[in-house]
């Protein structure tokens, strides 16, 4: 079905997989029409979500970590913040264990995860995805929700990378090696430090890094969700 994408807006290929698909969570997702494009960035409800994985191939590696939040206008609302292990179908290679700090006895604790699934995707209905390097989770949950419920994951999709990509192009500057780390573009908007690959910290500062981009804009019109969206 990816010719879709070239054919059918995201609308209406949400509503093409809701008369097809039978009951489940994505269905439930799909339910909730998606944010307008049209709309001011201020009028549209945002989730930051960040994932840790098993690895970084998004067709074989697994979700093992979810951390994800509201944004809604210029605030960040941490009263519902999340943080989810989701447990591996093995054992977690030590590759990546070096990476998350998340080790096999915690995994074995961790929710499955099509309950975890299930939580983002409530969370998700009716926002637009927020990530730094969105295009990660954005493969990752839609391969996982293919896995789980048979069907594919879609949404409009803000990636805080991308973004930044256009300040730089705005302001003709190159970009070098590790420009568009997280890290590194807090750095430029005077934003903490905060100890990397934790998916709910991770998540916030993506949030964060958001808020300050759209803040510090460079044209004096107010973005729509259409102009900040990478996926649409």
């Amino acid at each position: 079905m990816s010719f879709w994408k070239y054919l059918f807006n995201l609308e209406e290929r949400r509503n093409w997989w809701l008369r097809n698909m039978p009951e489940c969570p994505l269905r439930d997702y799909y339910e909730i029409p998606f944010p307008i494009l049209d709309a001011d960035w201020r009028q549209v409800d945002y989730l930051a979500v960040d994932f840790e994985t098993t690895g970084l191939d998004q067709e074989k590696d697994e979700i093992i970590s979810m951390g994800y939040t509201t944004v809604r206008g210029h605030t960040l609302y941490l009263g519902d913040a999340t943080h989810v292990l989701a447990k591996p179908s093995g054992a977690l290679p030590a590759s990546s264990v070096v990476v998350h700090g998340i080790m096999d006895d915690r995994a074995a604790k961790a929710q499955s995860l099509e309950e975890a699934l299930s939580d983002l995707l409530y969370s998700l209905a009716g926002k637009a995805m927020l990530a730094h390097h969105a295009a990660i989770e954005y493969h990752f949950l839609s391969n996982a929700c293919q896995r789980v419920y048979g069907y594919p994951f879609i949404g409009p999709v803000v990636d805080t990378l991308a973004l930044e990509v256009r300040v730089f192009r705005n302001t003709d500057r190159s970009i070098r090696s590790g420009d568009l780390r997280l890290g590194s573009a807090r750095d430029r908007y005077n934003l903490p430090r905060y100890p990397a690959h934790n998916a709910l910290t991770d998540a916030i500062a993506a949030a964060e890094l958001f808020l300050a981009q759209v803040a510090y804009r460079r044209s004096k019109k107010s973005p729509t969700l259409r102009d900040l969206t990478v996926i649409s």
